[in-house]
Protein backbone atom coordinates (compact mmCIF):
# COMPACT_ATOMS: atom_id res chain seq x y z
CA UNK A 1 0.00 0.00 0.00
CA UNK A 2 1.52 3.34 -1.04
CA UNK A 3 2.05 5.98 1.59
CA UNK A 4 0.50 9.27 0.39
CA UNK A 5 -1.40 12.16 1.97
CA UNK A 6 -4.85 10.89 1.00
CA UNK A 7 -4.15 7.45 2.44
CA UNK A 8 -2.84 8.93 5.71
CA UNK A 9 -5.80 11.25 5.92
CA UNK A 10 -8.19 8.38 5.22
CA UNK A 11 -6.63 6.27 8.00
CA UNK A 12 -6.54 9.18 10.44
CA UNK A 13 -10.15 10.08 9.74
CA UNK A 14 -11.38 6.52 10.15
CA UNK A 15 -9.31 6.07 13.33
CA UNK A 16 -10.83 9.25 14.80
CA UNK A 17 -14.32 7.92 13.97
CA UNK A 18 -13.47 4.62 15.72
CA UNK A 19 -12.22 6.39 18.85
CA UNK A 20 -15.29 8.63 18.82
CA UNK A 21 -17.64 5.62 18.51
CA UNK A 22 -15.89 3.91 21.42
CA UNK A 23 -16.24 7.07 23.54
CA UNK A 24 -19.98 7.11 22.79
CA UNK A 25 -20.25 3.50 23.98
CA UNK A 26 -18.43 4.36 27.18
CA UNK A 27 -20.84 7.23 27.86
CA UNK A 28 -23.68 4.74 27.99
CA UNK A 29 -25.21 5.43 24.53
CA UNK A 30 -24.29 2.02 23.22
CA UNK A 31 -24.00 1.48 19.46
CA UNK A 32 -21.93 -1.66 19.10
CA UNK A 33 -22.84 -1.95 15.42
CA UNK A 34 -21.13 1.38 14.64
CA UNK A 35 -17.94 0.31 16.42
CA UNK A 36 -17.98 -2.99 14.53
CA UNK A 37 -18.48 -1.17 11.21
CA UNK A 38 -15.45 1.06 11.85
CA UNK A 39 -13.30 -1.94 12.79
CA UNK A 40 -14.37 -3.82 9.65
CA UNK A 41 -13.49 -0.85 7.42
CA UNK A 42 -10.09 -0.43 9.07
CA UNK A 43 -9.33 -4.15 8.81
CA UNK A 44 -10.11 -4.04 5.08
CA UNK A 45 -7.98 -0.92 4.62
CA UNK A 46 -5.05 -2.62 6.39
CA UNK A 47 -5.43 -5.77 4.24
CA UNK A 48 -6.33 -8.13 7.12
CA UNK A 49 -8.38 -11.31 6.62
CA UNK A 50 -9.46 -11.92 10.21
CA UNK A 51 -9.25 -10.56 13.77
CA UNK A 52 -9.80 -12.77 16.85
CA UNK A 53 -10.11 -11.51 20.44
CA UNK A 54 -9.93 -13.65 23.59
CA UNK A 55 -11.13 -12.40 26.98
CA UNK A 56 -10.06 -14.23 30.18
CA UNK A 57 -11.10 -13.47 33.76
CA UNK A 58 -7.62 -14.48 35.01
CA UNK A 59 -4.21 -15.69 33.76
CA UNK A 60 -5.16 -19.17 35.01
CA UNK A 61 -8.23 -19.15 32.78
CA UNK A 62 -5.99 -18.01 29.92
CA UNK A 63 -3.63 -20.94 30.47
CA UNK A 64 -6.58 -23.35 30.42
CA UNK A 65 -8.07 -21.71 27.31
CA UNK A 66 -11.49 -21.23 28.96
CA UNK A 67 -12.12 -17.58 28.12
CA UNK A 68 -14.58 -15.86 25.81
CA UNK A 69 -13.73 -15.73 22.07
CA UNK A 70 -14.85 -12.83 19.86
CA UNK A 71 -14.43 -12.84 16.06
CA UNK A 72 -14.18 -9.11 15.41
CA UNK A 73 -13.54 -9.39 11.63
CA UNK A 74 -13.50 -12.20 9.06
CA UNK A 75 -13.59 -11.81 5.27
CA UNK A 76 -13.63 -15.55 4.70
CA UNK A 77 -10.08 -15.87 3.31
CA UNK A 78 -7.62 -18.29 4.88
CA UNK A 79 -4.54 -16.66 6.31
CA UNK A 80 -1.75 -16.73 8.85
CA UNK A 81 -1.34 -14.71 12.06
CA UNK A 82 0.75 -11.58 11.61
CA UNK A 83 0.46 -9.74 14.94
CA UNK A 84 -0.73 -10.36 18.53
CA UNK A 85 -1.31 -7.89 21.38
CA UNK A 86 -2.00 -8.84 25.02
CA UNK A 87 -3.29 -6.62 27.85
CA UNK A 88 -3.56 -7.61 31.54
CA UNK A 89 -5.69 -5.36 33.80
CA UNK A 90 -5.22 -4.42 37.46
CA UNK A 91 -7.89 -7.02 38.35
CA UNK A 92 -5.84 -9.68 36.54
CA UNK A 93 -8.26 -10.07 33.66
CA UNK A 94 -6.53 -10.71 30.33
CA UNK A 95 -7.48 -9.65 26.80
CA UNK A 96 -5.58 -10.75 23.68
CA UNK A 97 -6.08 -9.98 20.02
CA UNK A 98 -4.54 -11.71 17.00
CA UNK A 99 -4.92 -10.53 13.40
CA UNK A 100 -4.45 -12.60 10.23
CA UNK A 101 -3.43 -11.79 6.63
CA UNK A 102 -4.54 -13.79 3.61
CA UNK A 103 -1.79 -15.78 1.89
CA UNK A 104 -2.42 -14.09 -1.46
CA UNK A 105 -1.80 -10.61 -0.03
CA UNK A 106 1.68 -8.99 -0.23
CA UNK A 107 3.63 -8.59 2.99
CA UNK A 108 2.61 -5.76 5.25
CA UNK A 109 4.76 -2.67 5.40
CA UNK A 110 6.25 -1.41 8.66
CA UNK A 111 3.84 1.53 8.58
CA UNK A 112 0.89 -0.81 8.10
CA UNK A 113 2.06 -2.95 11.04
CA UNK A 114 2.42 0.20 13.16
CA UNK A 115 -1.13 1.26 12.25
CA UNK A 116 -2.45 -2.24 12.95
CA UNK A 117 -0.73 -2.26 16.33
CA UNK A 118 -2.27 1.15 17.18
CA UNK A 119 -5.77 0.02 16.23
CA UNK A 120 -5.40 -3.28 18.10
CA UNK A 121 -4.15 -1.64 21.31
CA UNK A 122 -6.87 1.01 21.15
CA UNK A 123 -9.51 -1.67 20.64
CA UNK A 124 -8.12 -3.86 23.43
CA UNK A 125 -8.08 -0.92 25.84
CA UNK A 126 -11.72 -0.32 24.96
CA UNK A 127 -12.65 -3.99 25.39
CA UNK A 128 -10.62 -4.36 28.59
CA UNK A 129 -12.13 -1.23 30.10
CA UNK A 130 -15.65 -2.45 29.41
CA UNK A 131 -14.85 -5.98 30.53
CA UNK A 132 -13.29 -4.46 33.66
CA UNK A 133 -16.57 -2.73 34.36
CA UNK A 134 -18.35 -6.05 33.88
CA UNK A 135 -15.92 -7.78 36.23
CA UNK A 136 -16.26 -5.02 38.83
CA UNK A 137 -20.04 -5.35 38.59
CA UNK A 138 -19.73 -9.12 38.93
CA UNK A 139 -17.55 -8.76 42.02
CA UNK A 140 -19.91 -6.19 43.53
CA UNK A 141 -23.22 -7.92 42.93
CA UNK A 142 -22.41 -11.63 42.54
CA UNK A 143 -20.47 -14.03 44.74
CA UNK A 144 -17.61 -16.24 43.64
CA UNK A 145 -19.99 -19.02 42.60
CA UNK A 146 -22.15 -16.81 40.38
CA UNK A 147 -25.08 -16.31 42.77
CA UNK A 148 -26.56 -12.84 43.22
CA UNK A 149 -25.19 -11.43 46.48
CA UNK A 150 -26.72 -9.40 49.31
CA UNK A 151 -25.57 -6.23 47.51
CA UNK A 152 -27.85 -7.14 44.61
CA UNK A 153 -30.73 -7.44 47.06
CA UNK A 154 -30.10 -4.03 48.63
CA UNK A 155 -29.63 -2.46 45.20
CA UNK A 156 -32.98 -3.93 44.14
CA UNK A 157 -34.63 -2.46 47.25
CA UNK A 158 -33.02 0.95 46.70
CA UNK A 159 -34.09 1.12 43.06
CA UNK A 160 -37.68 0.40 44.08
CA UNK A 161 -37.86 2.82 47.01
CA UNK A 162 -41.03 4.50 45.78
CA UNK A 163 -44.61 4.24 47.16
CA UNK A 164 -46.41 1.23 45.74
CA UNK A 165 -43.33 -0.29 44.10
CA UNK A 166 -43.84 -3.48 46.11
CA UNK A 167 -47.62 -3.70 45.88
CA UNK A 168 -48.62 -7.33 45.48
CA UNK A 169 -45.19 -8.60 46.55
CA UNK A 170 -43.79 -10.67 49.42
CA UNK A 171 -40.27 -11.25 50.76
CA UNK A 172 -38.61 -14.26 52.38
CA UNK A 173 -35.39 -15.33 54.05
CA UNK A 174 -34.76 -19.08 54.04
CA UNK A 175 -32.12 -21.75 54.37
CA UNK A 176 -31.95 -25.54 54.15
CA UNK A 177 -32.45 -27.72 57.19
CA UNK A 178 -29.39 -29.86 58.05
CA UNK A 179 -27.72 -29.20 54.70
CA UNK A 180 -24.35 -30.15 56.22
CA UNK A 181 -25.59 -33.75 56.34
CA UNK A 182 -26.11 -33.67 52.56
CA UNK A 183 -22.50 -32.55 52.08
CA UNK A 184 -21.23 -35.19 54.49
CA UNK A 185 -23.20 -38.04 52.93
CA UNK A 186 -22.98 -37.23 49.21
CA UNK A 187 -19.86 -35.05 49.05
CA UNK A 188 -19.24 -31.37 48.51
CA UNK A 189 -19.69 -31.50 44.73
CA UNK A 190 -23.11 -33.11 45.06
CA UNK A 191 -24.01 -30.58 47.73
CA UNK A 192 -23.06 -27.77 45.35
CA UNK A 193 -25.20 -29.41 42.66
CA UNK A 194 -28.19 -29.52 45.04
CA UNK A 195 -27.65 -25.86 45.92
CA UNK A 196 -27.50 -24.78 42.29
CA UNK A 197 -30.48 -26.88 41.17
CA UNK A 198 -32.58 -25.59 44.06
CA UNK A 199 -31.54 -21.99 43.29
CA UNK A 200 -32.28 -22.34 39.58
CA UNK A 201 -35.73 -23.77 40.26
CA UNK A 202 -36.53 -21.01 42.76
CA UNK A 203 -35.47 -18.41 40.19
CA UNK A 204 -37.75 -20.04 37.64
CA UNK A 205 -40.67 -19.95 40.09
CA UNK A 206 -40.02 -16.31 41.05
CA UNK A 207 -39.64 -15.16 37.46
CA UNK A 208 -38.55 -11.74 36.21
CA UNK A 209 -40.89 -9.88 38.56
CA UNK A 210 -38.73 -10.55 41.63
CA UNK A 211 -35.21 -11.34 42.75
CA UNK A 212 -33.36 -14.19 44.52
CA UNK A 213 -30.01 -13.61 46.24
CA UNK A 214 -27.64 -15.68 48.36
CA UNK A 215 -26.46 -14.39 51.72
CA UNK A 216 -23.87 -17.17 51.94
CA UNK A 217 -23.80 -20.95 52.22
CA UNK A 218 -27.39 -22.21 51.87
CA UNK A 219 -28.97 -18.99 53.15
CA UNK A 220 -31.11 -16.97 50.68
CA UNK A 221 -33.38 -13.94 50.46
CA UNK A 222 -35.96 -13.22 47.82
CA UNK A 223 -38.79 -10.91 46.77
CA UNK A 224 -41.57 -12.30 44.61
CA UNK A 225 -45.21 -11.74 43.57
CA UNK A 226 -47.73 -12.68 46.25
CA UNK A 227 -49.61 -14.80 43.74
CA UNK A 228 -46.63 -17.19 43.77
CA UNK A 229 -46.47 -17.43 47.57
CA UNK A 230 -48.26 -20.77 47.88
CA UNK A 231 -46.20 -22.61 45.25
CA UNK A 232 -42.93 -21.17 46.60
CA UNK A 233 -43.71 -22.19 50.17
CA UNK A 234 -44.70 -25.66 49.00
CA UNK A 235 -41.29 -25.98 47.35
CA UNK A 236 -39.50 -24.70 50.46
CA UNK A 237 -41.38 -27.06 52.78
CA UNK A 238 -40.14 -30.04 50.82
CA UNK A 239 -38.39 -30.51 47.49
CA UNK A 240 -36.71 -33.52 45.90
CA UNK A 241 -33.58 -32.03 44.35
CA UNK A 242 -31.26 -33.85 41.94
CA UNK A 243 -27.65 -34.24 43.10
CA UNK A 244 -25.98 -36.30 40.31
CA UNK A 245 -26.09 -37.05 36.58
CA UNK A 246 -28.05 -40.28 37.13
CA UNK A 247 -31.15 -38.41 38.34
CA UNK A 248 -30.88 -39.35 42.02
CA UNK A 249 -32.54 -36.87 44.36
CA UNK A 250 -32.39 -35.88 48.01
CA UNK A 251 -35.25 -34.40 50.01
CA UNK A 252 -34.62 -30.82 51.10
CA UNK A 253 -36.70 -28.90 53.62
CA UNK A 254 -36.18 -25.25 54.52
CA UNK A 255 -36.67 -22.86 57.39
CA UNK A 256 -38.29 -19.67 56.10
CA UNK A 257 -39.36 -16.29 57.39
CA UNK A 258 -41.93 -14.47 55.24
CA UNK A 259 -43.09 -10.84 55.11
CA UNK A 260 -46.18 -10.13 53.03
CA UNK A 261 -45.48 -6.54 51.97
CA UNK A 262 -48.55 -4.30 52.49
CA UNK A 263 -49.80 -2.31 49.50
CA UNK A 264 -48.48 1.23 49.57
CA UNK A 265 -45.43 0.18 51.58
CA UNK A 266 -42.42 2.46 51.00
CA UNK A 267 -38.89 1.22 51.52
CA UNK A 268 -37.43 4.16 53.45
CA UNK A 269 -34.67 1.95 54.83
CA UNK A 270 -33.68 -1.20 52.89
CA UNK A 271 -32.83 -2.83 56.21
CA UNK A 272 -36.52 -2.67 57.21
CA UNK A 273 -37.61 -5.52 54.93
CA UNK A 274 -34.44 -7.46 55.65
CA UNK A 275 -35.00 -7.10 59.39
CA UNK A 276 -38.56 -8.41 59.19
CA UNK A 277 -37.78 -11.51 57.14
CA UNK A 278 -34.67 -12.34 59.17
CA UNK A 279 -36.58 -12.03 62.45
CA UNK A 280 -39.38 -14.33 61.27
CA UNK A 281 -36.75 -16.71 59.88
CA UNK A 282 -35.05 -16.95 63.28
CA UNK A 283 -38.42 -17.73 64.86
CA UNK A 284 -38.98 -20.42 62.23
CA UNK A 285 -35.74 -22.09 63.27
CA UNK A 286 -37.11 -22.44 66.80
CA UNK A 287 -39.01 -25.57 65.76
CA UNK A 288 -42.53 -24.59 64.68
CA UNK A 289 -44.44 -27.38 62.98
CA UNK A 290 -43.87 -26.45 59.33
CA UNK A 291 -40.73 -24.36 59.88
CA UNK A 292 -42.26 -21.35 58.11
CA UNK A 293 -43.19 -18.18 60.01
CA UNK A 294 -44.95 -15.05 58.74
CA UNK A 295 -43.86 -11.71 60.15
CA UNK A 296 -46.20 -9.80 62.48
CA UNK A 297 -45.63 -7.01 64.99
CA UNK A 298 -45.94 -9.43 67.91
CA UNK A 299 -42.67 -11.05 66.86
CA UNK A 300 -40.74 -7.98 68.03
CA UNK A 301 -41.75 -8.46 71.66
CA UNK A 302 -41.03 -12.16 71.33
CA UNK A 303 -37.59 -11.30 69.98
CA UNK A 304 -36.80 -9.20 73.05
CA UNK A 305 -37.85 -12.06 75.35
CA UNK A 306 -35.79 -14.50 73.31
CA UNK A 307 -32.72 -12.28 73.52
CA UNK A 308 -33.05 -12.13 77.31
CA UNK A 309 -33.30 -15.92 77.51
CA UNK A 310 -30.30 -16.41 75.21
CA UNK A 311 -28.25 -13.98 77.30
CA UNK A 312 -29.23 -15.59 80.61
CA UNK A 313 -28.94 -19.23 79.54
CA UNK A 314 -25.14 -19.84 79.79
CA UNK A 315 -24.86 -18.52 83.36
CA UNK A 316 -28.12 -20.19 84.39
CA UNK A 317 -26.86 -23.55 83.16
CA UNK A 318 -23.53 -23.02 84.89
CA UNK A 319 -25.31 -22.09 88.14
CA UNK A 320 -27.59 -25.15 87.88
CA UNK A 321 -30.79 -23.10 87.78
CA UNK A 322 -32.24 -25.88 85.62
CA UNK A 323 -33.64 -28.74 87.68
CA UNK A 324 -34.78 -32.14 86.52
CA UNK A 325 -38.37 -33.17 87.22
CA UNK A 326 -39.68 -36.70 86.70
CA UNK A 327 -43.08 -37.73 85.33
CA UNK A 328 -43.84 -41.39 86.15
CA UNK A 329 -44.57 -44.01 83.50
CA UNK A 330 -47.13 -46.43 84.88
CA UNK A 331 -48.08 -50.03 84.03
CA UNK A 332 -51.71 -49.77 82.90
CA UNK A 333 -52.61 -53.17 84.44
CA UNK A 334 -50.80 -53.12 87.80
CA UNK A 335 -50.23 -49.42 88.51
CA UNK A 336 -46.52 -50.16 89.05
CA UNK A 337 -44.04 -47.38 88.29
CA UNK A 338 -41.96 -48.77 85.45
CA UNK A 339 -40.02 -45.64 84.58
CA UNK A 340 -40.19 -41.88 84.19
CA UNK A 341 -39.53 -39.10 81.73
CA UNK A 342 -36.99 -36.46 82.75
CA UNK A 343 -38.15 -32.90 82.11
CA UNK A 344 -36.24 -29.66 82.72
CA UNK A 345 -37.62 -26.80 84.79
CA UNK A 346 -35.90 -23.41 84.98
CA UNK A 347 -35.91 -21.72 88.40
CA UNK A 348 -34.74 -18.13 88.12
CA UNK A 349 -35.01 -15.43 90.78
CA UNK A 350 -37.62 -17.30 92.83
CA UNK A 351 -39.86 -17.98 89.84
CA UNK A 352 -40.24 -20.67 87.20
CA UNK A 353 -39.63 -19.84 83.53
CA UNK A 354 -42.29 -21.85 81.62
CA UNK A 355 -40.81 -24.47 79.27
CA UNK A 356 -42.86 -23.03 76.39
CA UNK A 357 -41.00 -19.74 76.90
CA UNK A 358 -37.43 -21.07 76.85
CA UNK A 359 -37.44 -24.39 74.93
CA UNK A 360 -38.40 -22.86 71.52
CA UNK A 361 -35.76 -20.15 72.01
CA UNK A 362 -33.02 -22.67 72.79
CA UNK A 363 -34.14 -24.73 69.79
CA UNK A 364 -33.00 -21.91 67.52
CA UNK A 365 -29.37 -22.66 68.25
CA UNK A 366 -27.15 -25.37 69.67
CA UNK A 367 -28.11 -24.20 73.18
CA UNK A 368 -30.82 -26.87 73.27
CA UNK A 369 -28.13 -29.54 72.77
CA UNK A 370 -26.27 -28.21 75.81
CA UNK A 371 -29.48 -28.45 77.85
CA UNK A 372 -30.16 -32.01 76.62
CA UNK A 373 -26.75 -33.19 77.80
CA UNK A 374 -27.11 -31.26 81.06
CA UNK A 375 -30.37 -33.15 81.75
CA UNK A 376 -28.76 -36.48 80.83
CA UNK A 377 -25.88 -35.75 83.19
CA UNK A 378 -28.23 -34.87 86.06
CA UNK A 379 -30.36 -37.95 85.42
CA UNK A 380 -27.29 -40.19 85.56
CA UNK A 381 -26.23 -38.50 88.81
CA UNK A 382 -29.62 -39.32 90.36
CA UNK A 383 -29.63 -42.92 89.13
CA UNK A 384 -26.11 -43.46 90.48
CA UNK A 385 -27.20 -41.98 93.83
CA UNK A 386 -30.25 -44.28 94.01
CA UNK A 387 -28.12 -47.33 93.26
CA UNK A 388 -25.48 -46.34 95.83
CA UNK A 389 -28.19 -45.84 98.48
CA UNK A 390 -29.79 -49.20 97.70
CA UNK A 391 -32.95 -47.58 96.39
CA UNK A 392 -35.14 -48.94 93.63
CA UNK A 393 -34.04 -47.55 90.25
CA UNK A 394 -36.23 -47.48 87.15
CA UNK A 395 -35.49 -46.62 83.54
CA UNK A 396 -35.45 -42.86 82.96
CA UNK A 397 -36.01 -41.40 79.51
CA UNK A 398 -34.26 -38.22 78.36
CA UNK A 399 -35.43 -36.17 75.39
CA UNK A 400 -32.91 -35.20 72.72
CA UNK A 401 -33.80 -32.44 70.27
CA UNK A 402 -33.57 -32.84 66.49
CA UNK A 403 -30.77 -30.28 66.65
CA UNK A 404 -28.51 -33.06 67.96
CA UNK A 405 -28.91 -35.07 64.76
CA UNK A 406 -26.17 -33.11 62.99
CA UNK A 407 -23.71 -34.38 65.63
CA UNK A 408 -21.94 -37.31 63.95
CA UNK A 409 -20.69 -38.49 67.37
CA UNK A 410 -24.02 -38.18 69.18
CA UNK A 411 -24.34 -41.79 70.33
CA UNK A 412 -20.69 -41.86 71.48
CA UNK A 413 -21.24 -38.63 73.45
CA UNK A 414 -24.37 -40.06 75.11
CA UNK A 415 -22.61 -43.30 76.02
CA UNK A 416 -19.70 -41.28 77.42
CA UNK A 417 -21.95 -39.46 79.89
CA UNK A 418 -23.68 -42.68 81.01
CA UNK A 419 -20.38 -44.52 81.47
CA UNK A 420 -18.82 -41.66 83.37
CA UNK A 421 -21.48 -42.07 86.06
CA UNK A 422 -21.19 -45.88 85.96
CA UNK A 423 -24.89 -46.23 85.22
CA UNK A 424 -26.14 -49.57 83.79
CA UNK A 425 -27.19 -48.93 80.22
CA UNK A 426 -30.59 -50.55 80.68
CA UNK A 427 -31.60 -47.77 83.11
CA UNK A 428 -31.39 -45.02 80.48
CA UNK A 429 -33.76 -44.43 77.59
CA UNK A 430 -33.17 -41.83 74.87
CA UNK A 431 -36.28 -40.24 73.38
CA UNK A 432 -35.84 -38.94 69.84
CA UNK A 433 -38.52 -37.06 67.92
CA UNK A 434 -39.54 -38.54 64.60
CA UNK A 435 -38.11 -36.80 61.58
CA UNK A 436 -39.62 -34.97 58.61
CA UNK A 437 -36.83 -35.37 56.03
CA UNK A 438 -35.00 -38.30 54.52
CA UNK A 439 -31.64 -36.73 55.42
CA UNK A 440 -32.65 -36.62 59.11
CA UNK A 441 -34.07 -40.11 58.75
CA UNK A 442 -30.72 -41.61 57.74
CA UNK A 443 -28.93 -39.76 60.54
CA UNK A 444 -31.54 -40.98 63.03
CA UNK A 445 -31.09 -44.53 61.79
CA UNK A 446 -27.36 -44.31 62.43
CA UNK A 447 -27.81 -42.85 65.94
CA UNK A 448 -30.41 -45.38 67.07
CA UNK A 449 -28.33 -48.23 65.69
CA UNK A 450 -25.29 -47.03 67.63
CA UNK A 451 -27.23 -46.80 70.89
CA UNK A 452 -28.83 -50.21 70.31
CA UNK A 453 -25.41 -51.85 70.06
CA UNK A 454 -24.61 -50.52 73.53
CA UNK A 455 -27.85 -51.80 75.03
CA UNK A 456 -29.36 -48.36 75.49
CA UNK A 457 -33.10 -48.23 75.06
CA UNK A 458 -34.49 -45.82 72.45
CA UNK A 459 -38.00 -44.50 71.94
CA UNK A 460 -39.61 -42.51 69.17
CA UNK A 461 -41.39 -39.51 70.66
CA UNK A 462 -44.53 -37.89 69.22
CA UNK A 463 -45.18 -40.85 66.90
CA UNK A 464 -47.69 -39.88 64.24
CA UNK A 465 -46.62 -36.24 63.87
CA UNK A 466 -44.12 -36.68 61.01
CA UNK A 467 -44.71 -37.59 57.39
CA UNK A 468 -42.92 -40.93 57.36
CA UNK A 469 -44.15 -42.55 60.56
CA UNK A 470 -44.67 -46.10 59.28
CA UNK A 471 -41.31 -46.20 57.51
CA UNK A 472 -39.74 -44.84 60.69
CA UNK A 473 -40.70 -47.88 62.77
CA UNK A 474 -40.25 -50.34 59.90
CA UNK A 475 -36.59 -49.51 59.29
CA UNK A 476 -35.24 -48.22 62.62
CA UNK A 477 -34.92 -50.73 65.52
CA UNK A 478 -36.70 -48.83 68.30
CA UNK A 479 -37.48 -50.35 71.69
CA UNK A 480 -40.39 -48.12 72.61
CA UNK A 481 -43.17 -46.43 70.66
CA UNK A 482 -44.46 -43.34 72.43
CA UNK A 483 -47.84 -42.56 70.89
CA UNK A 484 -48.70 -38.90 70.64
CA UNK A 485 -51.78 -37.78 72.55
CA UNK A 486 -53.40 -36.71 69.26
CA UNK A 487 -54.20 -40.42 68.69
CA UNK A 488 -55.85 -40.79 72.09
CA UNK A 489 -59.66 -41.07 71.72
CA UNK A 490 -61.79 -38.60 73.64
CA UNK A 491 -63.43 -41.34 75.68
CA UNK A 492 -64.88 -44.85 75.79
CA UNK A 493 -67.98 -43.79 73.89
CA UNK A 494 -65.81 -42.69 70.98
CA UNK A 495 -65.43 -46.26 69.70
CA UNK A 496 -66.44 -45.53 66.11
CA UNK A 497 -64.23 -42.46 65.58
CA UNK A 498 -61.30 -42.43 63.14
CA UNK A 499 -59.05 -41.56 66.09
CA UNK A 500 -60.10 -44.70 67.93
CA UNK A 501 -59.65 -46.91 64.88
CA UNK A 502 -56.18 -45.50 64.26
CA UNK A 503 -55.27 -45.80 67.94
CA UNK A 504 -56.24 -49.47 68.11
CA UNK A 505 -54.33 -50.31 64.95
CA UNK A 506 -51.19 -48.39 65.92
CA UNK A 507 -51.03 -50.22 69.28
CA UNK A 508 -51.74 -53.59 67.65
CA UNK A 509 -49.09 -53.02 65.00
CA UNK A 510 -46.49 -51.96 67.58
CA UNK A 511 -47.21 -55.01 69.74
CA UNK A 512 -46.94 -57.28 66.71
CA UNK A 513 -43.50 -55.76 66.01
CA UNK A 514 -42.38 -56.39 69.57
CA UNK A 515 -42.30 -52.71 70.59
CA UNK A 516 -43.15 -51.55 74.08
CA UNK A 517 -45.97 -49.01 73.88
CA UNK A 518 -46.68 -45.95 75.97
CA UNK A 519 -49.28 -43.22 75.58
CA UNK A 520 -48.69 -39.74 76.96
CA UNK A 521 -51.32 -37.26 78.05
CA UNK A 522 -53.56 -39.76 79.85
CA UNK A 523 -55.91 -37.73 82.06
CA UNK A 524 -59.08 -39.76 82.64
CA UNK A 525 -59.96 -43.27 83.81
CA UNK A 526 -61.92 -43.77 80.61
CA UNK A 527 -58.75 -43.21 78.63
CA UNK A 528 -56.85 -45.60 80.91
CA UNK A 529 -59.50 -48.29 80.34
CA UNK A 530 -59.09 -47.86 76.56
CA UNK A 531 -55.36 -48.39 76.96
CA UNK A 532 -55.94 -51.56 78.95
CA UNK A 533 -58.55 -52.87 76.51
CA UNK A 534 -56.11 -52.36 73.63
CA UNK A 535 -53.20 -54.00 75.50
CA UNK A 536 -51.06 -50.86 75.67
CA UNK A 537 -48.17 -51.30 78.15
CA UNK A 538 -47.63 -47.94 79.83
CA UNK A 539 -49.38 -44.66 80.48
CA UNK A 540 -48.06 -41.22 81.37
CA UNK A 541 -50.14 -38.23 82.34
CA UNK A 542 -51.92 -36.15 84.96
CA UNK A 543 -54.18 -39.07 85.89
CA UNK A 544 -51.20 -40.35 87.87
CA UNK A 545 -48.90 -37.38 88.42
CA UNK A 546 -47.63 -34.17 86.93
CA UNK A 547 -43.82 -33.86 86.57
CA UNK A 548 -42.37 -34.16 90.08
CA UNK A 549 -39.26 -32.77 91.80
CA UNK A 550 -36.71 -35.48 92.51
CA UNK A 551 -37.64 -35.67 96.22
CA UNK A 552 -41.32 -36.26 95.40
CA UNK A 553 -40.48 -38.80 92.72
CA UNK A 554 -38.27 -40.72 95.16
CA UNK A 555 -41.27 -41.00 97.49
CA UNK A 556 -43.35 -42.41 94.62
CA UNK A 557 -40.61 -44.96 93.96
CA UNK A 558 -40.76 -46.06 97.60
CA UNK A 559 -44.54 -46.46 97.33
CA UNK A 560 -43.78 -48.44 94.15
CA UNK A 561 -47.22 -48.27 92.56
CA UNK A 562 -50.44 -46.36 92.07
CA UNK A 563 -53.83 -47.70 93.08
CA UNK A 564 -55.83 -48.27 89.91
CA UNK A 565 -59.54 -48.73 90.36
CA UNK A 566 -61.39 -49.08 87.09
Amino acid sequence: MADNISDTEQFSGLFEELVSAMAVVNSGQIDVAEVQDKLNRMAAMLRLSKGVTHVYSSPAEERMGRGETIISYDNGKNGRPVHTVRIETSLMSVTTMTVYKADDEPDLTEQELARIDLVMRTTLVFISRNRLQDIAYQFAFYDDQGYRSIRSFFKYLAWNATPGAFDGMAAANYNFRHFSIVNDKYGRNSGDRVLRNHYDHMQKLIGKEGILCRLGGDNFVCIFPREKLEILLEYLRHADVQYDDEGHTVGIDSYAGVFVIPDGYTVKDPNAIMGKIMLSYRVARSGVDDHIVFYNEGLMEGRKRAMRIQQQFPDSLKNKEFRVFFQPKVDVLTGEIRGAEALSRWFRENSIVPPLDFIPVLERSSDICMLDFYVLDRVCEHIRKWLDEGRKAVRISVNFSRKNIVNEQLHEDIIGVINRHRVPHELVEIELTETTTDVEFRALQRIVGGLQKEGICTSVDDFGMGYSSLNLIRVIPWNVLKVDRCFLPAGEEDNSSINNIMFKNVIAMAKEMGLETIVEGVETREQLKLLRDNKCDLAQGFLFDKPLPVEEFEKRLEEHKYIIGI
